[in-house]
């Protein structure tokens, strides 16, 4: 195969030079080898970042669901496509097959169709991590619909603002969802939602907790007898290149969520390829992404891209502590997993349990360890390295956004040299660039600036659902001629990137540049502590002056307070200089964040700066109540 597998480091270096110097023969090749079109594209590319306008692989036909199911029928048709591990260990794996894939997929689109969903249509999916959840997707772009995702743990108003803003006609949910020893009323978030939904006509529902709910006359449908009576024969829809695949909502960190649009061909061509050479996938391999679906990375990275691949692909409806804090090593010792990627904040909640819940696992399998969702720290880092992937198992530690529909910035395995911290070299086709404040490039290495990147790759977001002004106004306007990111980076002496956090967790402190990053992790350092947030706050004589949030690892950690802020001072100082000690240290129970495991320094930085009249909607946070809590112990 053309340049699909990279197996060493000259190698990548060759692909990436012939991808940069011509990225339109480049993705013409990759497109033209491995997927399946209907009809062939007109003109590879044509771009402008004024308008800003992209369009990929223009005039071609495909189906993105031949592309992930029919066409490996005759090679795959009994291979296990979908791996489902139920949140219940008791309750048994379910394997589908591409071939049950296939006929499952079908008698959806039959469903939806039935129901007056057409080509264009949006279709909003609150479904908790059950097959159902990925064959709807999988539905809804057989037929041409538009899926709208929305994380099933999300409120009742996060969820009416993504239904409304993408006027969205039906809601596929599920009675309810289990998580770990709790279950959640779904149903009935879904009804208080709709209350502000004038648009949606139908709510089809999936049984899984079997509970008693509430079903609305000639509104709501239980989705079983209709798939029953369904046929299994769904021709696909023939799609066009651009035509949009799916919305996807990003908290952005002001005012209202921002629905990243996808189209179709790109974004298949580039998770494909991404998927195939960042976990260096291989025809018997299970590979494991822990994220939800209803976050980017369960899109790229545990439905298209894999099933693209022909992979077998875990899907994990529970928790890592239920029944116990061994239990995604359970997994992959029962499912000899060969390639797991979950976030920082599940790898530094695991390393806090002790190993006993690691070492009693076979872990040998593992040939690819993955990182994403936010910067890994060191300790983290090390601690992944040596107990779950026993040095032997390179970490992957991939940079990227809801924005960019795939991987942009990651070690290779196998291939790229990993250093912790740093997400190593940019992917293929990938070029970035650092600005510094004055809007010009930084040349060279060691250097330290604004993350930008020069030159479209296929899987970029091309516009904000039914607001192309804000699109322009939030990644095209900053830089002329870019995409910004809103990361700040620093490159190292040999070109290795590392992400140092979004800009706005720069702090100026008598006028020095602080990225938050280093900080943290230099606290992190520190025995006693679990994670940490710095922000800044208005201070006299600094400008601005550091607050940092600390959970301790033991709780009642019964040393004295005073003592630990001044030995986590020490450390800032010894690692990164005194410039960067914390003006106010307060200890806290939790730090606040979003579902994918960001903490929400907004937050914390309205807290510290004594302004929390109005804090926005934390309803979607994974654990609201500790801001009553930080609030409440603020200094």
């Amino acid at each position: 195969m053309s340049n699909y597998h990279i197996k060493h480091l000259e190698e990548y270096y060759q692909v990436y030079r012939k991808s940069v110097r011509n990225p339109e023969s480049f993705w013409e090749e990759i497109a033209e080898e491995h997927f399946l079109w209907r009809k062939k594209w007109d003109n590879v590319l044509s771009w402008d970042f004024k308008k800003p306008e992209v369009k990929w692989f223009e005039g071609a036909q495909l189906n993105i669901t031949e592309n992930c199911i029919d066409r490996h029928l005759a090679t795959r048709g009994d291979k296990t496509a979908i791996l489902f591990e139920p949140n219940d260990p008791n309750e048994g794996a379910e394997h589908i097959t591409y071939r049950q894939l296939h006929h499952r997929v079908n008698k959806f689109a039959n469903v939806l169709k039935e129901q007056g969903v057409k080509r264009g249509d949006r279709v909003c999916i609150y479904v908790p991590m059950i097959p159902e959840l990925a064959i709807s997707l999988l539905a809804c772009a057989r037929i041409g619909a538009i899926h709208n995702v929305v994380f099933a743990g999300f409120s009742a108003n996060a969820l009416a603002t993504r239904i409304n803003d993408s006027d969205c006609k039906m809601v596929i949910t599920s009675d309810g969802s289990y998580r770990g020893a709790k279950t959640i009323d779904l149903k009935g978030i879904v009804d208080e939602a709709l209350e502000s939904c004038e648009g949606v006509e139908t709510v089809l529902v999936a049984k899984r907790i079997h509970s008693d709910i509430n079903m609305k006359e000639g509104r709501d449908k239980w989705l079983q007898p209709l798939l029953d009576a369904a046929s299994d024969q769904c021709k696909a829809e023939v799609m066009q290149a651009e035509d949009p695949l799916f919305i996807l909502y990003t908290s952005g960190s002001t005012g209202k969520p921002k629905g990243m649009v996808h189209t179709t061909a790109g974004y298949m061509v580039y998770t494909a390829y991404t998927f195939k050479n960042a976990f260096q996938y291989r025809e018997n391999d299970v590979y494991w992404c822990t994220a939800d679906i209803g976050w980017i990375t369960g899109h790229s990275y545990i439905v298209y891209g894999p099933l693209a691949n022909g992979a077998t692909t875990v899907l994990f409806e529970g928790v890592p502590s239920y029944p116990d804090f061994g239990r995604f090593w359970d997994i992959v010792e029962k499912h000899k997993v060969s390639q797991f990627y979950t976030a920082p904040t599940a790898i530094r909640a695991l390393a806090k349990q002790g190993l006993e819940f690691v070492e009693k696992y076979d872990l040998s399998s593992l040939k690819v360890l993955g990182s994403v969702g936010e910067p890994i720290n060191e300790e983290a880092w090390h601690w992944y390295n040596d107990n779950v992937g026993k040095g032997k198992s390179p970490i992957i530690d991939s940079w990227w956004q809801t924005e960019t529909g795939g991987i942009m910035i990651t070690p290779i395995p196998y291939v790229t040299p990993t250093k912790p911290t740093y997400a190593t070299l940019p992917f293929i086709g990938v070029q970035p660039c650092l600005m510094d404040e004055k809007g010009e490039e930084l040349k060279g290495n060691q250097v330290e600036g604004r993350l930008c990147i020069k030159f479209p790759w296929p899987s970029i977001a091309r516009t904000i659902w039914g607001n192309h002004q804000r699109y322009k106004e939030t990644y095209f306007s900053t830089y002329e001629n870019k995409y910004f990111t809103g990361d700040g980076a620093l490159r190292d002496e040999v070109g290795y990137y590392r992400i140092t956090g979004r800009v706005d967790d720069v702090i100026i402190v008598s006028g020095h540049n602080l990225g938050t990053a280093p900080i943290e992790d230099a606290i992190n350092e520190h025995p006693a502590v679990s994670e940490s947030a710095i922000v800044g706050f208005p201070h006299d004589v600094k400008g601005s002056a550091l607050y940092g949030y600390i959970t301790l690892k033991d709780v009642g950690e019964s040393r004295n307070h005073d003592n630990l802020r001044i030995e986590i001072n020490q450390l800032i100082s010894d690692r990164i200089g005194p410039i960067a000690k914390l003006n106010k240290i307060q200890f806290t129970e939790g730090l606040p964040k979003t579902r994918s495991g960001k903490i929400m320094r907004r937050i914390l930085r309205k807290i510290a700066e004594k302004d929390t009249s109005n804090l926005g909607d934390i309803s979607t946070l994974l654990n609201p109540e500790c801001v009553q809590d930080i609030m409440d112990n603020a200094l």
